[in-house]
């Protein structure tokens, strides 16, 4: 049940934008997943996706400056979401969403264009909850940010232990000697909310000149799973009935895809088991949770460490970052499951027989994917 608006105080909005930098930091692993999948590393889809997930580390890092300005201490190593879960994503945030570790994919695009979705593209059962959307959650903080602004005002001016972190890397920081304060935090919800969803009903796309006539990303993740280029459409607003007619501009070229088995909540220790070369391919997958575990440390440090280390902390994680890439696509990837595992995985996973079934070709050969998992 979400907390009643009247109690949203200036300790809500610190809790809440917490929950910000766990809801952004859940979307990367999806999409890194599914552009980790592509075969080579330089089609349109690829750099598409990666144009999404870079957005998507910059609305963590705004987040994150956020809770800093206002007193807090941003948890970035202790996040750990999971993706076979039920509830959606953090904060019971699109609860009929069940986000899964996948290729790339029609059924993973889908699920990308719905946690990217603005709220009238949602059906009525889906808009019924308190956070339809991503936008919506957002839509709260910004409606507490307004009513307790003296609160944030005051907060921004005593500051806190936390680092600002990004300064000249091109998204905002709070300073304590900020004219607008509570403004400079409304800006920086509505870059986060119009490059996710779009500027509002009836358009996907977005405005601000800073977006460089970019889609949103729902916009681009639709692209993808049309197979074709946006295209507006002069007096028309796009709904769920028109969506079609807005995505017939140039082909988009599908790419190679490895048919990675969609991850299970056991992380394949169930297939794992199976797998004759069970000793080498953890080795590997371990070796990738270890590179993100670390990548995690080290943006925490950027934020919660000295404030001379947060620039080389940052760099750390990018570090880590490559080494997950790699990681993935040159070992993790080439691993494939026994087909005798394959075989069996009704029977190893029969409450997630169908999801798997869902995002992955069980007809093909088919091989492990990173995990994500955060061994702290």
């Amino acid at each position: 049940m979400p907390t009643p608006v009247e109690l949203r105080d200036l300790s809500w909005i610190r809790g809440a934008l917490q929950t910000a930098i766990a809801l952004e930091h859940a979307t990367m692993p999806l999409y890194c997943a599914a552009m980790y999948s592509l075969e080579v590393q330089n089609y349109p889809s690829y750099n598409t996706i990666r144009s999404v997930l870079m957005e998507e580390m910059v609305h963590m890092a705004i987040a994150s400056n956020m809770v800093a300005a206002l007193g807090g201490s941003p948890d970035i190593k202790g996040l750990n979401p999971p993706y076979a879960g039920r509830g959606g994503l953090p904060g019971g945030t699109a609860p009929d969403l069940r986000p899964r570790l996948a290729k790339l994919s029609n059924a993973s695009l889908e699920s990308f264009m719905r946690l990217e979705a603005p709220e009238f593209m949602l059906n009525s059962r889906q808009r019924g909850s308190a956070y339809p959307t991503i936008g919506s959650f957002y839509d709260a903080v910004r409606e507490a940010v307004v009513r307790n602004a003296d609160a944030v005002e005051l907060a921004v001016r005593r500051g806190g232990p936390a680092n600002q972190v990004g300064g000249n890397l091109g998204y905002p920081t709070f300073e304590k000697d900020d004219q607008d304060p509570v403004g400079s935090f409304l800006r920086a919800l509505d870059i986060i909310t119009e490059q996710g969803e779009g500027q509002g009903v009836g358009t996907v796309e977005t405005v601000k000149e800073d977006f460089q006539k970019e889609g949103s990303h729902y916009a681009r993740f639709a692209e993808l799973r049309y197979g074709r280029r946006y295209v507006p459409q002069d007096g028309v607003s796009i709904t769920r009935e028109t969506e079609p007619d807005f995505f017939s501009g140039e082909e988009i070229a599908w790419p190679v895809v490895i048919n990675t088995l969609a991850v299970p909540a056991d992380g394949y220790e169930a297939v794992l088991a199976l797998d004759p070369r069970e000793a080498e391919v953890r080795k590997e997958l371990d070796g990738f949770d270890d590179a993100y575990t670390q990548m995690l440390v080290a943006l925490d440090t950027s934020w919660n460490g000295p404030v001379e280390t947060w620039w080389p902390s940052l760099g750390a994680a990018v570090t880590q970052m490559d080494q997950m890439r790699v990681r993935s696509c040159f070992t993790i990837m080439r691993n494939q499951i026994p087909p005798t595992a394959v075989a069996r995985l009704e029977e190893l996973y029969p409450e997630e027989f169908r999801a798997l079934d869902h995002y992955t070709d069980l007809a093909e050969p088919i091989f492990y994917g990173p995990r994500f998992l955060n061994t702290l």
